[in-house]
Parts: structure tokens; C-alpha cells; sequence
């Protein structure tokens, strides 16, 4: 007479109640954002917009002439000083190293520019 013993199966299946009825509510419960919606509109600014191309090389490119560290300096802070509401439209090669576009921010921060837009095509 050949019996077979379920109580291992019970076990398992009593286990995977209780982890389905830990998990349920996790899965379930929803968490409400409100999410900004784009906006399509286009506002007319009469600030000075200069852009600023980082290449993947490391060049840097100040309204399309190339610069050097030092020179890129002196006109952020020609620019910051001459237009206080300037805009820096910073755009960068796809291989651009995060660093040298860090380093741009940066030093654009520090020489007092403070409003900065980000282009998608350099």
C-alpha cells in the first residue's frame, strides 16, 4: 500500500500564500503624481542667447569660434557683466565626455551667468 505524503506540498503551498498576500498590497497600491504637462507655447525672450558647443574632443566653441580655457573665462565674464539676463544655449557631441561639460557649467556659474539652456543639436 503505497501512500503519498502531502505535507511537504502543503508547506510549499501555505509558504506561497503567505508570500502572494505579503506582496498583493505592494503590487496593488498606487501612488498619485502629478506630472507637469508640456508646454507647445513658445515665449519671445529678449534676453542675448550665445551658444556654446562642447565637442567631443574637448574643444569648446563660444558662438562658433574656438576658445581656450582662459578665453572662454573672460567672455562669460564679459557677458555676464554686460547682459545680466543672457542666455547660454550649451550643447554638446554625443561622445562628450561628462566631465568637460561639467567643467563648462561650472565655470560658467562661477563667472555669474545664471540663466542656461540646453540644445539637443550642437
Amino acid at each position: 500500500m503505497a501512500n503519498i505524503n502531502v505535507t511537504p506540498l502543503v508547506d510549499v503551498l501555505l509558504v506561497l500564500l503567505i508570500i502572494f498576500m505579503i506582496t498583493a498590497p505592494v503590487i496593488t497600491h498606487r501612488t498619485r503624481i502629478d506630472l507637469p504637462t508640456p508646454n507647445r507655447t513658445t515665449t519671445v525672450d529678449d534676453a542675448e542667447r550665445v551658444p556654446l558647443q562642447i565637442r567631443a574632443n574637448g574643444s569648446v566653441y563660444w558662438n562658433g569660434t574656438p576658445v581656450d580655457a582662459d578665453q572662454l573665462r573672460a567672455q562669460m565674464a564679459v557677458l555676464a557683466h554686460m547682459s545680466g539676463d543672457a542666455v547660454l544655449v550649451l550643447s554638446s557631441d554625443d561622445g562628450t565626455p561628462y566631465d568637460d561639460f561639467a567643467r563648462v557649467l561650472a565655470m560658467a556659474r562661477q563667472q555669474g551667468l545664471g540663466r542656461f539652456d540646453f540644445a539637443d543639436q550642437p
